[in-house]
């Protein structure tokens, strides 16, 4: 378990599957993960989350004081195959209120940390404004843009300042 001020971040469980399923149904949330998925499609991702290998993270963001879902993060492989990408899906409730730069640095500091990690890269559309904003406030620096999925992505990176 990981705690920022707010909130606590615990490992995704089984008994988590309605609230994971209102992110990948949210359309202002996938608006820049292509779109609302299928219940098969949601089930089959949840499952391979849960039962995850050894080198990914994907844990449950709930508000500290009241345990109300928040969102999902993760660390996992990114596309690259080589490095680990932190990603993040937060209800819109709770946007413009500082939740998700807080779980993001907090995931951020346990790579490094506890992880040792030497880098965590962020990947997002180009177009989605306030995920690029998130990731420059926490120091993460533009790496690199590509085309995948049929949009223009930027590749966010920050390297261990502990290494």
């Amino acid at each position: 378990m990981l705690e920022t001020d707010r909130c606590v971040l615990l490992k995704l469980q089984e008994n988590d599957y309605e609230a994971i399923k209102q992110l990948y149904m949210n359309t202002d949330i996938r608006r820049y993960l292509g779109g609302i998925l299928e219940e098969d499609t949601i089930k089959k991702t949840f499952l391979n989350m849960v039962h995850q290998k050894m080198d990914g993270l994907n844990l449950v963001v709930k508000e500290k004081s009241t345990h109300t879902f928040v969102g999902l993060i993760s660390l996992d492989t990114h596309h690259d195959g080589i490095s680990t990408e932190v990603s993040y899906q937060i209800l819109p409730k709770w946007w413009g209120k500082g939740i998700g730069s807080e779980v993001v640095e907090e995931v951020i500091n346990y790579a490094f940390k506890s992880l040792n990690l030497p880098e965590v890269i962020a990947e997002t559309q180009t177009a989605n404004k306030p995920s690029c904003r998130l990731l420059e406030k926490l120091g993460m620096n533009l790496r690199e843009t590509l085309l995948r999925f049929g949009e223009e992505q930027a590749v966010y990176c920050l390297t261990n300042p502990y290494h």
